[in-house]
């Protein structure tokens, strides 16, 4: 058997979305996503012409404030949807267009769409893509192979996927046991 980079990073990425992210995704209310466990985090909050916007700085703080899962989902759909507008698209993804949302449910499928959008562009490259550039998108990570970019992607999903199932786990033991016992 021929080892395959291309099938190694997409089963990497798919066994973290399919075994350790969508079933932690399962049943989240809208209480659990805008839930700010601290003051003065970020969040996806209404700009009072109805709409909604992920809390953003550039320069981001230091250190970062605290985030909510509504941000940290926010935050998963744009470096999915950036790299694959950029890389496989026209280019024209841009966070301050999306339809965010306070529904969760929204939310999760505005993830879903811009996962599923950078999967099938990886898988597209095969195997002599990923040892391409990856191109002027990546400013000074221009000349690197796009092998490193899939990683890095991988990376910061694991990474975030991780703190929304942390989040979740400390509503569960925190907020929702405090509401439970005021009934």
């Amino acid at each position: 058997m021929t080892f395959s980079w291309n099938h190694a990073l997409l089963d990497q990425l798919a066994f973290a979305w399919d075994v350790q992210f969508l079933p932690r995704m399962a049943d989240l209310t809208d209480a659990e996503y805008l839930w700010e466990p601290v003051p003065g985090g970020w969040s996806v909050r209404p700009d009072g012409a109805g709409s909604w916007k992920p809390d953003w700085a550039k320069p981001e703080p230091d250190p970062p404030p605290f985030t909510t899962i509504a941000w940290r989902l926010a935050h998963i759909a744009t470096f999915f949807g950036e790299r694959a507008s950029n890389h496989f698209g026209d280019g024209s993804f841009d966070p301050a267009t999306v339809a965010w949302t306070g529904s969760a449910d929204d939310a999760l499928r505005i993830v879903r769409a811009e996962y599923a959008r950078w999967r099938d562009g990886v898988r597209g490259l095969g195997e002599d893509g990923l040892f391409r550039p990856c191109g002027p998108a990546e400013g000074p990570y221009a000349d690197e192979p796009f092998l490193m970019l899939v990683l890095h992607i991988n990376r910061e999903f694991l990474h975030h996927a991780a703190e929304v199932a942390l989040l979740r786990d400390l509503y569960r033991e925190t907020a929702a046991k405090a509401s439970r016992s005021v009934r």
